[in-house]
């Protein structure tokens, strides 16, 4: 209840302050969990704008010093279900058991491929952990691309939803670091895909 309190107020915000459009709606999967988002990664605007277009409950990796902000703000993004990852870690292990614990549970996987932000919108490689969680969680991924227009109010914001990724795609051999890095690439070419269909912004 609380949790829909909270995007309620997010979607509100977002709406108000932003206009949005969604291309490919009747590509947003009718369950509200037990998939993948995979989506480019240009602003930190990225995950409530994501949360705000489909429906369901999200988990989301954040880099670990948005928790060190200030206590409002980290309380707000942990109730709405980011949890925090060091970047430049060596081992991920934990975030991926975190990844995997929410897919069980019913939740949306959140998750930027690329691991960083685009700092000139260009679409960069994908890193192995999208298909290493989407193979053990046996999960579907939907891939999506989020475009900005120029910085204003009510600030032009896209958001082209693809055909969802079948799980079958996703079952390989986890422990072949080059076949992970080939599958993570083929849904880096869905999101680019997405990029060149997608309309000018103001």
């Amino acid at each position: 209840m609380f949790y829909s309190f909270l995007r309620n107020c997010a979607r509100l915000f977002y709406i108000i302050v932003y206009k949005i459009t969604v291309i490919g709606a009747e590509n947003i999967p009718a369950q509200k969990g037990g998939y993948i988002i995979a989506s480019n990664h240009v602003s930190n605007n990225d995950p409530p704008v994501v949360g705000i277009t489909f429906k369901g409950k999200y988990t989301f990796m954040a880099k670990e010093e948005l928790f060190h902000k200030n206590p409002i703000f980290t309380w707000l993004i942990t109730r709405l279900g980011a949890f925090p990852v060091k970047r430049g870690a060596k081992d991920g292990a934990q975030a991926i058991e975190k990844a995997l614990e929410s897919l069980k549970n019913g939740r949306i996987f959140v998750i930027f491929p690329e691991g960083t932000r685009s700092k000139d919108g260009e679409l960069g490689r994908a890193k192995s952990g999208v298909t290493l969680i989407a193979a053990q969680a046996k999960a579907p991924v939907v891939p999506v691309f989020i475009k900005y227009g120029r910085k204003k109010f009510r600030r032009e914001i896209q958001v082209s939803v693809g055909e969802m990724i079948p799980a079958e795609r996703f079952d390989v051999n986890i422990e072949d670091k080059k076949v992970l890095k080939q599958v993570s690439a083929t849904i880096m070419d869905e999101i680019a895909k997405l990029k060149e269909n997608a309309p000018d912004v103001d």
